[in-house]
């Protein structure tokens, strides 16, 4: 079997992690987490987003955590959804942004009361304009795998949104199995195809819930499919809000915990990243149900959480 010898994971639990919270998290606490995440040697990380504080309170405080978090060599990613967001971040001097469209078009009118053509077509001029300028961009494909609304997704249709966003010059692809339904061999077989007809240079990397408990059996049939970067949260922060008893993104210490055992290095170090994890349990309203959180809490003589 042939597996990557190092994994890059782009921390995502700062943005995708606690956008969702209804407990607003103070920005200094914020900033904080994502300095303790930095220090165990997490070396790309989704901030923040540009998002209207009206829809999204949690992200209000978007632009004193970029100025507080982005004066190092590591790469920081700003969700920008349109072009108020586009004009934020050009004001904010970060240069990395994450766009992100569905495969479905229920789901993305659901989500942003948009067709996935209608977002396309807004979303091209900026990609051009920031790939003119010098930006990291990176495309977030949502419901790459199955919708709550329109069930599995095809495999030529990921392929093509995939393609379109190729041709625009972007970077990076995050592929997401939004609501947690894919399966092993699904995996394998979308990434495979993926990888056989997008250019070698273009970075994919895989995006996986929890929520039926496969993530990580997914992440390690990426990992045989050639995927050497993936998408994970501190803590499973996150979840999808269209879909009931979603867990949330898989945890970023389970998933270096596997890869470590397994001889793949993340360059994370597990121990100071479980302090981060245990700094940001208070602020979130749900248990952390992290296996290796939940483990280190009971050799550290905590009750485990119920």
């Amino acid at each position: 079997m042939e597996l990557p010898q190092r994994v890059t994971i782009i921390e995502v639990g700062p943005r995708d992690g606690l956008q969702n919270e209804k407990q607003l998290v103070p920005a200094e606490d914020k900033i904080r987490f994502i300095h303790k995440l930095k220090s165990s040697g997490i070396q790309e990380m989704e901030l923040t987003s540009f998002v209207s504080p009206k829809w999204v309170p949690q992200m209000g405080d978007a632009e004193q955590v970029i100025e507080h978090c982005t004066d190092d060599s590591t790469r920081n990613i700003v969700l920008v959804p349109n072009g108020k967001g586009v004009e934020r971040l050009l004001s904010s001097g970060c240069k990395n942004a994450a766009f992100f469209v569905g495969v479905s078009d229920t789901f993305n009118r659901k989500n942003i009361n948009k067709s996935t053509r209608e977002s396309m077509d807004e979303l091209t001029p900026l990609i051009r304009d920031l790939k003119r300028k010098g930006f990291f961009v990176r495309a977030c494909i949502s419901t790459a795998f199955y919708c709550p609304y329109e069930g599995k997704m095809d495999e030529q249709a990921v392929l093509k949104l995939c393609e379109e966003f190729s041709d625009l010059g972007v970077d990076e692809l995050s592929v997401a199995d939004t609501i947690g339904l894919a399966n092993p061999q699904e995996v394998y077989d979308l990434f495979a195809l993926l990888k056989h007809h997008l250019p070698s240079a273009l970075l994919i990397a895989a995006h996986f819930h929890d929520t039926r408990g496969m993530a990580l059996a997914n992440i390690f049939s990426a990992l045989q499919a050639g995927v050497d970067r993936f998408d994970t949260s501190a803590g499973g922060l996150g979840g999808c809000p269209f879909a009931p008893g979603a867990t949330g993104n898989v945890a970023t210490e389970d998933t270096v915990y596997m890869l470590n055992r397994m001889g793949i290095s993340t360059g994370i170090q597990l121990d100071l990243l479980l302090e981060a994890v245990e700094f940001i349990s208070p602020f979130v309203s749900r248990s952390l149900q992290s296996r290796q959180y939940l483990l280190s809490k009971h050799e550290r003589g905590c009750p485990r959480s119920l």
